[in-house]
């Protein structure tokens, strides 16, 4: 499926403007964590219970929250799901095992409208915390195992790139989660770990064409060859991108509320990756190595 062949898209001109724009969306996405304490962290991580309910008929959600507020329970937080006859209860540390209180407050509450239980999560605040660290530690540990393998396959220059380049697309994702409220999960840390992969893929396909062109175009400058290796493995990237997003896309469409917040950060992922590969791995190594010598031509 090459049906990009011959390109001449100048990626390199541009990076300044890139840098730019990556720039700004990791800021909009660092100031909203910031305004928001943080990424807002879901039972996996802050410990509490979450119960998914199905009633027999439709409910509004601040009925259900009155229903708590007599309880104890006015601050947990209520999201319908799959329609307004299910609905989704997260009640933050210290809650306990509060299962049958809260079903036992509906019940008194809307006694003509029955309540089954879907789903119970239960996570304590120990438990909690240790996925947390954990959780921060699979991903620093990744980051790190890819900066010494790129290092040793390529060169130093190449592995602060690819890294940089990773590090942007978890900072993005964690930025655009923030921005629209959504919280922080084990699947969505999943998902994180996934587009470290999958954008470290195609980084390594782009920097292998990079060490194939130094050698066949000896003699050119490394603007030249960059830009040459990333208009020949552009084919690889879209179809690659496009192929994946398709099947993105149909998980977040068709996989139900479940698994709708780690496809959606599959998705951003896949769009920033394909995206920092163009514009932030690549061009950052040229960055690299025109510093580099500019200082050996000052020696």
């Amino acid at each position: 499926m090459e049906f990009l062949v011959g390109t001449k898209f100048n990626f390199l001109g541009h990076r300044r403007g890139a840098f730019i724009l990556s720039l700004a969306l990791i800021v909009a996405g660092v100031i909203s964590l910031i305004a928001h304490g943080g990424p807002k962290l879901g039972i996996d991580f802050r410990g509490g219970i979450l119960i998914q309910v199905q009633f027999e008929n439709p409910i509004q959600a601040q009925d259900i929250r009155d229903a708590l507020s007599e309880v104890g329970f006015g601050d947990a937080e209520i999201q319908h799901f799959g329609g307004e006859r299910e609905a989704i209860i997260r009640v933050g540390e210290g809650a306990g095992d509060a299962t049958d209180e809260i079903l036992a407050a509906l019940a008194d509450k809307a006694p003509d409208n029955p309540a089954e239980v879907r789903r119970v999560e239960l996570v304590g605040p120990k438990v909690g915390r240790e996925l947390r660290a954990t959780a921060t530690r699979a991903i620093l540990f990744a980051l790190v195992l890819i900066l010494i393998y790129i290092s040793i396959r390529f060169e130093f220059k190449f592995a602060v790139g690819a890294v940089a380049a990773l590090v942007h697309d978890v900072l993005i994702t964690l930025g655009v989660f923030s921005l629209a409220g959504l919280e922080v999960t084990l699947p969505v840390i999943a998902a994180l770990l996934t587009i470290v992969g999958y954008s470290l893929n195609d980084t390594i396909v782009i920097y292998d064409r990079i060490r194939e062109d130094r050698r066949k175009m000896y003699g050119k400058s490394f603007v030249d060859i960059v830009n040459t290796s990333l208009n020949e493995s552009l084919s690889r990237t879209v179809v690659t991108s496009v192929t994946t997003l398709m099947v993105v896309a149909c998980l977040f469409v068709f996989g139900g509320e479940v698994i709708r917040d780690f496809a959606f950060a599959l998705m951003i992922g896949v769009i920033v990756g394909t995206y920092s590969s163009l514009y932030v791995a690549s061009p950052l190594v040229v960055e690299w190595q025109i510093h580099g010598e500019a200082r050996r031509r000052r020696r």
